[in-house]
């Protein structure tokens, strides 16, 4: 006894439409991508800086955010000043040759408490960074 097929023999559009799947959500990943990945998950609002650095890969971000006193922000996690010190001494400790750290603040935040910050940042032994807003992003 043999078996014969009822479909024809190539059904195209059947073929086609998970290639274009397929596409779709390789264009979807690509152009959106970028827009889920943040830096830090505390928005501050950057003053207006000329100068620019390149993107750091293995630099720590410290967040400065208002309040009474001004918030912390270690990466990601919330931390007090004397955290933040142990905590920076302890990422030194880990890596080899200087670490960078980038600090953010917001506008609001006096220039003497973010100085304090870069300052212990720099006793702890590592590269400072302020980040500001580009000229052009305003």
């Amino acid at each position: 006894m043999k078996l014969v097929g009822t479909l024809p023999e190539r059904v195209g559009f059947l073929h086609a439409v998970p290639i274009f799947d397929l596409f779709a959500l390789l264009l979807v990943a690509l152009l959106l991508g970028q827009s889920f990945m943040s830096q830090s998950g505390v928005q501050v609002e950057l003053p207006v800086s000329r100068y620019q650095i390149a993107r750091l890969s293995d630099a720590s971000t410290i967040t400065l955010t208002p309040g009474n006193p001004p918030v912390l922000w270690l990466e990601r996690e919330q931390v007090s000043e004397k955290e933040l010190l142990e905590r920076l001494k302890q990422i030194r400790a880990e890596t080899s040759g200087i670490p960078n750290v980038c600090i953010r603040s917001d506008q609001s935040i006096s220039s003497e408490y973010e100085r304090r910050v870069a300052e212990e940042a720099l006793q702890a032994g590592f590269r400072v960074y302020l980040v500001g807003k580009s000229l052009g992003k305003e």
